[in-house]
Formats: C-alpha cells, sequence, structure tokens
C-alpha cells in the first residue's frame, strides 16, 4: 500500500498562511501484532488484549508534543500551531481540564446517589476535548454526541446546564447558534450528518474561503465509525468539500467491543478512501489536540475540505454509569493508561518545565471544590417538571388537539395529588 500523505503548511514565524505540503504519515502497524486480527473475525480476550498493548502508544504515526512523562517534544509540522502558548495558557489549559474532570467526578457521584438517571463519563479525554474545543473560533459550531462536557465548557455552558438531560428534566437548556455547540445527540454518529448539513450551509452561504471563514466540529466515538450515518457524512462532505472536522475520540472501547471489532486499519486512514486528510493525534496530549486542531480547521476554513482526527486515547471509566467495564477488560489495561494520564502529564511539565509552584494548585483544587459543591447543590434543588413540561417547546403553535390532551393530562395529575395528599 502507498504511503498516506497528509498537507500541513511549511513552518514559519507566524501562524502559516494556507500553503500545504506533502508530508508522508506513518505506515499501518503489521507483524505479529496486527496478525490476529488479519486471521480472525473473532479474536478471543487474549488476542484483543495482545492487539490493544501492541498499539497502546498509538503507533509512529502519532503526532505527540508532550510525552507520558511531561516532556515537550518537537514536531515542525505543527509547532506554528501552538507559537502562542506559553506557561499562562499551559495553566489555562490544565485548569479546563481539572476543573472539567471534577465535574465529572461529581455528577457520576450524583448519580450513583440517585440524583441523576444516567451519566456519561468523560475520565481520561480531557485533553481531547479541551485541545479541541480550545481551538475552536467564536464562529465555528460543534456538534456533540453525549460525552462532550469538556467541549461544552469551552464553549461556554455552565455544567449545570447539561445536568437537565441526565436527570431526565430537558433536553438541553442552551441556544446553540448563541454559543456555537448543538445539543447532545444519543443517537450514534447522527450528529455527522447533521454537522455536514450546516457545514455545507457555511460553503454555499460563502462562509468559507479565508482563514476568518466558518468551521464545523464534529464528534463521535471510536464505535460510531462502524454506523452508516458517519459513512453517509464523509461521502457527502467529501464530495462537497463541506468545511467539517470530523474529531473521532477513540477511546478504545465501543461500550464493550475493542477497537478490532471495528476495523482492521488505524481508523484516521479510512479517510483515504473517500478522500481527504486523515490524521492520528494524542488524545491525551492536549498541547498536540490543540495543534492539529487549529490546523484542521484552518484547512476547513480556507476551503480545504474535510479532515478526519484520530484522538487516540482511552475511557478509564464505564461507558455510562449504567455499563461495568470490568465484565469485559482487564484491570491491568487500565493501570497502563493511568500512566498516560492527561492532566498529570500536564501537571508533570508545569512543574519541571516552567517552576509552577504548589499555590497555584492548591488555588485550583479550591475552585474545583467550590465549583462540585455549587453543581451539588444545584442538582439537588432542582424542581421536577410539572405534567405541562411533556408537551411545551415542542410545537410553536400547540395543536388543539394536544392542547386537550394537555389540559386533561394536567387535570387528572391535580386530582391524584389532591386525593394522595
Amino acid at each position: 500500500m502507498p504511503d498516506e500523505t497528509i498537507p500541513v503548511p511549511a513552518p514559519t514565524t507566524q501562524i502559516p498562511a494556507h500553503a500545504p505540503q506533502q508530508v508522508p504519515a506513518q505506515q499501518t502497524v503489521t507483524g505479529e501484532a496486527a496478525a490476529p486480527s488479519a486471521r480472525l473475525a473473532s479474536p478471543d480476550a487474549q488476542q484483543v488484549i495482545a492487539g490493544l498493548r501492541a498499539t497502546s502508544e498509538g503507533g509512529a504515526d502519532l503526532v505527540q508534543l508532550l510525552t507520558p512523562e511531561g516532556q515537550r517534544v518537537g514536531d515542525p509540522r505543527f509547532e506554528n500551531y501552538v507559537a502562542d502558548i506559553g506557561v499562562a495558557e499551559l495553566q489555562g489549559l490544565y485548569r479546563d481540564m481539572v476543573l472539567v474532570r471534577r465535574v465529572d467526578r461529581e455528577a457520576n457521584a450524583l448519580q450513583r446517589q440517585g440524583e441523576l438517571g444516567i451519566w456519561v463519563p468523560l475520565l481520561g479525554q480531557e485533553a481531547a476535548q479541551i485541545g479541541a474545543g480550545r481551538a475552536m473560533a467564536k464562529q465555528d459550531m460543534a456538534f456533540p454526541s453525549y460525552r462532550e462536557h469538556g467541549v461544552a465548557w469551552c464553549r461556554g455552558i455552565d455544567p449545570i446546564e447539561l445536568m437537565g438531560i441526565f436527570r431526565g428534566t430537558d433536553h438541553g437548556s442552551w441556544d446553540p447558534r448563541t454559543v456555537g455547540f448543538h445539543l447532545y445527540t444519543i443517537v450514534i454518529g447522527n450528529q455527522c450528518l447533521n454537522a455536514t448539513g450546516w457545514a455545507m450551509g457555511s460553503r454555499l452561504n460563502g462562509r468559507v474561503g479565508d482563514r476568518n471563514g466558518e468551521a464545523t466540529v464534529c464528534f463521535f466515538g471510536d464505535g460510531a465509525t462502524s454506523q452508516g450515518d458517519v459513512h453517509e457524512a464523509f461521502v457527502w462532505s467529501a464530495v462537497y468539500d463541506s468545511p467539517v472536522v470530523f474529531f473521532c475520540q477513540n477511546n478504545q472501547w465501543a461500550i464493550s467491543e475493542p477497537l478490532e471489532r471495528q476495523t482492521r486499519v488505524p481508523l484516521y486512514q479510512r479517510a483515504r478512501g473517500y478522500g481527504f486528510p486523515g490524521i492520528r493525534v494524542d488524545g491525551n496530549d492536549v498541547l498536540a489536540t490543540l495543534a492539529v486542531t487549529r490546523w484542521a480547521l484552518e484547512q476547513c476554513r480556507t476551503g480545504n475540505g474535510p479532515v478526519l482526527i484520530e484522538a487516540f486515547t482511552y475511557r478509564m471509566d464505564a461507558h455510562t454509569s449504567s455499563d461495568d467495564p470490568t465484565r469485559y477488560r482487564l484491570a491491568d489495561e487500565l493501570e497502563t493508561w493511568k500512566l498516560k494520564d492527561p492532566i498529570e502529564r500536564l501537571r508533570v511539565n508545569l512543574v519541571r518545565s516552567h517552576e509552577v509552584g504548589q499555590e497555584y494548585f492548591d488555588e485550583l483544587q479550591a475552585e474545583s471544590d467550590g465549583l462540585a459543591a455549587r453543581l451539588r447543590s444545584f442538582v439537588q434543588a432542582m424542581p421536577t417538571p410539572g405534567p405541562e413540561r411533556i408537551f411545551s417547546e415542542v410545537y410553536a403553535d400547540l395543536p388543539e388537539e394536544l392542547r386537550r390532551q394537555r389540559d386533561t393530562h394536567v387535570a387528572f395529575h391535580a386530582s391524584f395529588a389532591e386525593v394522595t395528599g
């Protein structure tokens, strides 16, 4: 198979102008590590774990600027996309990840205590979401699945606005057009079609063509790549040069199914078959994710069509709070990935390379405690919606038949409450 090529701008001292060059990407994993998946349609447990371990570093094609040990490494293709990131900006990215993780852990605890109906953890995926979210500009639009709490944070959505979704009281309380962040999508992969349509609209309305143009980012997981909606979105985006970044968070597991059951080639290489660039980034490296997403957004803004980013990361918690990951994955796999924790690697870099003192971390701890307390108080005080809520915010003008149903429904509940006290 010929080498995959990824067009990236040549390095300059400024954020580079649109002048792509061909830079070869690395090869697919081959040899004994890949052999089990190539031979067997249904690998056994030992082969699945062996395959995961063989690719646990993402392969030689992984874009990385910050190693798991917190060491800053260079990549001439993407250095200029983080040229503006100094110690203050790194502290800001670290703060984002810490606070988002605290929200995630508090919400998870609230679900276990019966305050939320379900929760979808993002533990371990903070760098992928914060890096991509902070790369976006105000005019951009994000289409999430149901795990993008970190991207929501970057788009200015207060975490308490997410709670109604998981308590079952609303579908989201923000205006997507105002914040540039669509409502959560529960149907796997469906948001890719929505994002493609939105991006096609940007192009057809002439809002693409320079570095101030609009771009769209669509977030989904590795399991969604097996859905027809994602395939259709790739086809339409390629044919119509839609300015959309397909951002796949490959967290290795589609609920209980490993990556080997989704694909026989690295996910980013799938883009080649559709005719647009694909690239794999270390999804636990917030700096590399920021750089690669900025590059991809520039490609879209300037009219080069879609880009697929595979953020190679790991889901360190359950798929949702109703899932038990101990039934399908081994503890030593999780322990291996804990050594690549996205927050810890940036903390080490801040301490060792930038001499950030303990006072900063203590202040951030206090801030995260305050955020968790505010979230808990809000959730515990959330009122139960009345029966009329079923009928509200569905139609601009409620049809007469539904109006009668609503009145009957409300009257029944009022009578029942009176009888039962």
